[in-house]
């Protein structure tokens, strides 16, 4: 249980899922791309959408409108197992959406620095 939340992983991981956070309500898509492992075997399952592997979610991400993405997270935790794999989970709010939203986030930590291999977003 020792490698539960050791603090430097966990200070890697919500490093990664800052940047990725500030990269989505600002429609960084290059930075989104960068966050994601390219991989056949990435997938991202959103609110109206369901993308297997990484070339799915860069096409997504190109398509998509650059407006409305601003959030505010209410709930976050974060979650490192080990020094390669955590998951981060979160619940937001948009203005004018009565709904709670959640994300759920996998990253495994890659040569290339931490990477989402799957991830989650839904409305309650």
């Amino acid at each position: 249980m020792n490698d539960i939340d050791r603090p430097e992983v966990l200070a890697e991981v919500n490093a990664a899922f800052d940047a990725y956070e500030r990269a989505l309500v600002s429609n960084d898509v290059a930075t989104l791309d960068r966050l994601f492992f390219d991989s056949p075997h990435t997938l991202r399952y959103g609110a109206t959408e369901n993308l297997y592997g990484y070339e799915a979610i860069r096409a997504f991400r190109a398509a998509r409108p650059g407006s409305g993405l601003a959030r505010t997270v209410t709930a976050r935790v974060v979650t490192s197992y080990g020094d390669s794999f955590a998951v981060a989970n979160i619940e937001f709010r948009r203005e004018g959406e009565p709904r709670i939203g959640r994300q759920s986030q996998t990253w495994m930590k890659t040569p290339e620095g931490w990477r989402v291999v799957c991830a989650h977003v839904s409305w309650m």
